[in-house]
């Protein structure tokens, strides 16, 4: 910049025209010009700086929602190129805790040291935003939505797409301008015929995310139900697998002490017309009773022990954990262990 400036400069007291008329300009008038220039410059360099959302200081509410790509209209994502369309721009865990509540990134990013944060887009309605971010390790990559009102208050988010299904469904995403975000899983059987599981979400501002679709052409026996919780262990008192059959189970395991533990539960209910599923931490406030309630999330399921058998009764909205006919509410009796098995340690 510094040369081409300085031949501007020198090049630019008089300029001969093909009519051999000279046109003299003064050293004010090309300084102005290149003062201008300069300034021009400066403003685009200031401009294309890169945004840091390290988290290391304040950021500004305005900043953080630039760094999201405004999506409008219809939106896909498929779990094969999920992955690429997010920004190279990284979100420091640190800007995050800014705009989100600790439960919440808890479940998003399992380890903060090994796991980088990118954004993808945001949907922007009238009273909320809609932030699609991408929490990316080596091996596993998960994208998230999470909503906000128009001030970037924390409302809830939903897991929508990861890379670490195993099984022969190609899944995706796909997102219109309401939002309502379906959840869709296709393969193909042995007769090449397509059998797909599409659940489409919206998100209620009093009930969280709730399912307003649910579409398939499989019979239940064609969906598999993955246990996350299989093989942690299962030492303490409570711990274990309390079922009814192989789609409507309950699992326990150890939690960080003797008053928490981890579950996941599944059921279907009406020929598995209506689905239910939610992996938390529930606490005890007895040795027979406990309660699995988190921040940002209207359900709360109470956990009552007797015996082998265990009780769950949803008291708050768990519309975003289970279709809109069925309810958390029902009991399971604990599987007895193969014998010479031990527990899970």
């Amino acid at each position: 910049m510094t040369n081409l400036c300085n031949s501007w400069l020198l090049n630019t007291d008089f300029q001969i025209i093909p009519e051999g008329k000279a046109i003299f300009l003064s050293k004010f008038t090309a300084m102005k010009k290149l003062l201008t220039l300069c300034l021009l410059s400066l403003l685009c360099s200031c401009a294309n700086k890169a945004l840091d959302l390290s988290g290391e200081s304040t950021i500004k509410p305005t900043d953080f929602v630039q760094a999201f790509k405004p999506i409008k209209g219809n939106y896909t994502l498929a779990d094969t190129d999920f992955i690429k369309k997010a920004d190279t721009l990284k979100i420091g865990i640190k800007a995050l805790h800014q705009f989100l509540p600790d439960s919440t990134i808890a479940q998003m990013v399992k380890n903060e040291k090994k796991e980088t944060i990118y954004p993808v887009g945001v949907i922007e309605k009238e009273t909320e935003k809609y932030f699609l971010l991408l929490v990316k390790s080596k091996k596993t990559a998960k994208l998230f939505v999470y909503v906000t009102d128009e001030k970037l208050k924390y409302l809830g988010f939903k897991e929508l797409l990861n890379n670490e299904n195993k099984d022969a469904y190609a899944r995706s995403v796909s997102v219109n301008k309401e939002p309502t975000f379906v959840i869709s899983k296709e393969t193909y059987d042995n007769n090449n015929e397509l059998k797909f599981s599409r659940s489409g979400w919206i998100f209620n501002a009093g009930a969280g995310f709730m399912i307003v679709v649910n579409d398939s052409n499989e019979t239940p026996q064609n969906n598999v139900v993955i246990n996350p919780l299989d093989t942690l262990p299962s030492t303490a008192k409570l711990s274990g697998d309390y079922i009814k059959n192989e789609k409507n189970y309950i699992s326990i395991r150890d939690g960080k002490d003797a008053k928490t533990y981890l579950f996941f539960i599944h059921f279907e209910k009406n020929n598995a017309d209506c689905i239910g599923e939610l992996k938390g931490t529930f606490t005890l406030s007895s040795p027979v009773a406990g309660q699995f309630t988190q921040n940002g999330d209207p359900c709360i399921i109470d956990f009552s022990f007797s015996g082998n058998t265990v009780r769950v009764k949803e008291q708050g909205t768990c519309g975003n954990h289970r279709g809109i006919k069925c309810f958390f509410d029902d009991s399971f009796t604990r599987k007895k262990a193969p014998k010479g098995k031990k527990k899970h340690k």
